[in-house]
Formats: C-alpha cells, sequence, structure tokens
C-alpha cells in the first residue's frame, strides 16, 4: 500500500479504507472519517487524490543523540546512547504538552526528507545499537516507522517506540514484532481523564498489555499534572493494575512543568514523594521523572544497590550481562544488550 516517496511528495497511507466518497482512518482508536482535502485529529493523514495520504511520511522534524535514560528508558540498555528522532503531529491533544509545537504541527517547524537507509547509516556512524521515534507521537508517523524498524531490525539495530499507545490493535500488532523497547505514557486511569486529552483510556491499557505479551520491553511514564489527573483515588486504581500485569514493570512519575495552555503551578515535590511511596507499595521500580534526585535500582530480593542514576549518568553496580542482580543472582528484567 506504499508508494515511492519522490521529490519529498506523500505516500499514500496505510490502515484506512473507503466510505462512499470519503475515507475512514483505521490507524487509531478516533476512527476518523476524512473528506477529499481534509485531516485527521492527528493532521497528518489527508485526504487527496481519491485516498489517504502519509503528509508526514520520509519527513523529520528533529534528530538528536540521547542518552537511554532521556527516554526514559532505566531497564533497557542502561548507560547507552541512542539516537533520537521525530517529525510532527498527534492523535491526542494535551493542553500542557511540552512539545506541542511538533504535536500540533506548528508552522514554525522545519521538516526535512529522511529515508530508512539514512537512519541506518547516522546510527552506525554514532556508534550506536538502537534508535527511538519519539519527540512527537510516533503511532502517526505509522509507515515511516514501521519501514525503518523493519530495515534496523534486518541490519541488527534495535527500534525503541516513545509513544502514547494510542493506535489500534491490528496494526499494533505488526509494529510490535519489529520493535525491542517502549516507553508507554499512561497520561491517567479514568475516562473522564482521557476524554480531557482528547481520547479513551482502554486503548492505551490494551496496547500496553499486548506489548508485553509480546515480549517488548515496556516502561510506563506518568507525568502528574495539577488539576488534570492529581487525584489519589485514580494513581492508586492505576498502580493496582500495573502490578497486576507485573509487578517489575519499570513506573516513571515525572514532574510536570506549565507549557502549552496549561499554566498551573509545576507538580509539588511532596505530591511525587507521595505518590512514590504509594508506587512503591506494589511496584519493585518506581523512578521520579524532571527531579534533581538520584534514580536508584535496588534488587527486589536482596535490596542491594544495581543501579545508580545521577541525571542520565548511570553507575552499574551490580547487574550482570543477563540482566541479573550480581549479589544474589535474582532476575532484573533488564536488558544489557
Amino acid at each position: 500500500m506504499i508508494e515511492k516517496n519522490a521529490g519529498g511528495k506523500t505516500r499514500r497511507a496505510q490502515w484506512w479504507h473507503r466510505e462512499k466518497n470519503k475515507f475512514r482512518c483505521d490507524l487509531c482508536p478516533h476512527a476518523c472519517l476524512i473528506s477529499e482535502g481534509g485531516r485527521g485529529r492527528c493532521l497528518v493523514r489527508k485526504g487527496a487524490s481519491g485516498e489517504l495520504v502519509s503528509e508526514n511520511d520520509g519527513k523529520v522534524a528533529s534528530i538528536a543523540l540521547d542518552p537511554v535514560e532521556k527516554k526514559p528508558l532505566y531497564h533497557w540498555r542502561p548507560g547507552t546512547q541512542i539516537l533520537s528522532l521525530g517529525t510532527v503531529g498527534c492523535n491526542l491533544d494535551c493542553p500542557f504538552c511540552q512539545n506541542w509545537q511538533l504535536a500540533r504541527f506548528s508552522k514554525d517547524i522545519v521538516l526535512k526528507d529522511i529515508d530508512p537507509d539514512e537512519v541506518v547509516f547516522l546510527a552506525r556512524r554514532e556508534g550506536v545499537g538502537s534508535v527511538a521515534f519519539t519527540y512527537n507521537e510516533p503511532t502517526v508517523w505509522y509507515e515511516f516507522v514501521y519501514r525503518t524498524s523493519a530495515r534496523l531490525k534486518e541490519k541488527g539495530l534495535a527500534a525503541v517506540l516513545v509513544t502514547n499507545g494510542y493506535i489500534t490493535k491490528e496494526p499494533w500488532a505488526d509494529l510490535l514484532l519489529l520493535l525491542s523497547a517502549a516507553n508507554i505514557d499512561l497520561k491517567g486511569f479514568s475516562e473522564a481523564t482521557y476524554v480531557r486529552l482528547g481520547g479513551k483510556l482502554e486503548p492505551v491499557l490494551g496496547r500496553i498489555a499486548e506489548a508485553l505479551e509480546a515480549g517488548v520491553h515496556v516502561e510506563l511514564t506518568h507525568l502528574v499534572v495539577p488539576g488534570i489527573n492529581d487525584n489519589e483515588k485514580e494513581f492508586r486504581a492505576m498502580v493496582t493494575w500495573i502490578a497486576e500485569i507485573s509487578t517489575s514493570i519499570p513506573l516513571h512519575i515525572s514532574r510536570y512543568f506549565p507549557s502549552r495552555k496549561w499554566m498551573n503551578p509545576p507538580t509539588s515535590l511532596e505530591l511525587l514523594e507521595r505518590y512514590e511511596e504509594i508506587a512503591r507499595e506494589k511496584l519493585n521500580y518506581v523512578y521520579l521523572g524532571n527531579v534533581e534526585k538520584e534514580a536508584i535500582t535496588h534488587c527486589p530480593r536482596c535490596k542491594s544497590t544495581v543501579l545508580k542514576r545521577r541525571g542520565y549518568l548511570t553507575e552499574n553496580q551490580g547487574v550482570d550481562e543477563e540482566g541479573r542482580c550480581s549479589f544474589c543472582h535474582t532476575p532484573l528484567g533488564i536488558v544489557m544488550k
């Protein structure tokens, strides 16, 4: 279903079907019905010339070399660098979005052509073994992410997704076959919270569970936003749900700062520490993000310190090459290579 992107032209999109003279997008749960010349809620899938096209396919807005901890991934190849790239568009509409210029396709954003082979070349040139699709919502860049992830796997490089998980089951299942790791943003734990952000909760929960079942390394991020999702009862329910799937999923509880349309004060450190305490009652690995505090990983069995992080610098104090505690040999679920 994908045509050659010659001269920077848009490509025919995947995951859609025709309904009379309109196009029903099947990529995400919005299921947008798009007219000729119209766009979906992601802003990058458009009806054009009698078909649905992807306007951001083969277009990159930002490329950088990052510590993998910045994604954040704390239990996947700790201490390594990862090539990170993103484009424009998003299928949610969070009023507090930190990268809203990319998410809402700001006119100030400059896009450049890129292809999968160039991504492979850049990763090898920088001497890294992994590539992250991040910055904006990568699932709305589906066609490029899929092709590039396939090429990366073919060349022995790992593909990583930093995503809101708002995608339908079938395209997600296809993509999971190519992914090594994902950080999924669980923005809240009620339908009301997700409605405020322009989405629904249930699809995200399904995608998290499916990623784990597929053997992809999964970590979760929860940005605590005052006035949006700072409800302790809701947070406790979220932690319980995570623990029922696995007590070993790393949970990153992150501090919000004012951005875009949401100008409430930053999340209080007291609230973050309270949530950390609650999460640790049921989960083995809980970390605070966007704070100046050491992030320490302890072995859940012998309680030894195995990883210590200051900012994005990670010190291995007790994880062997197989991801086990060096002191008691307990498997930690940490991917070292």
